[in-house]
């Protein structure tokens, strides 16, 4: 069974583009996120803020653009961004 999740592009007025998460990120949908982030020119903000779930799966698609990623995380991840280390290679909030 697929886990809900809603991705939706945006920017921001400098032109950085924007891309919100909403659901949970799992093995099921771990490439929809993937195929976002890599369609997406330069710096990248990435709310997560109303993501409920997030497991390896969904960090592996992170990881490979960390350099150009500022997260923007709900408390409840913020244990699972640090101790991936993700938090030490991304600008976040």
């Amino acid at each position: 069974m697929t886990t809900p999740l809603t991705l939706t592009a945006g920017r921001r007025p400098d032109g950085t583009t924007v891309l919100t998460a909403v659901g949970e990120i799992d093995m099921s949908n771990a490439q929809s996120l993937a195929a976002a982030l890599d369609d997406a020119p330069g710096p990248l903000v990435l709310d997560l803020s109303d993501v409920e779930y997030l497991d390896s799966a969904g960090l592996s698609v992170l990881f490979p653009h960390a350099e150009r990623l500022e997260l923007i995380a709900n408390p409840v991840l913020e244990p699972v961004l640090s101790i991936s280390g993700l938090t030490d290679l991304t600008t976040h909030h």
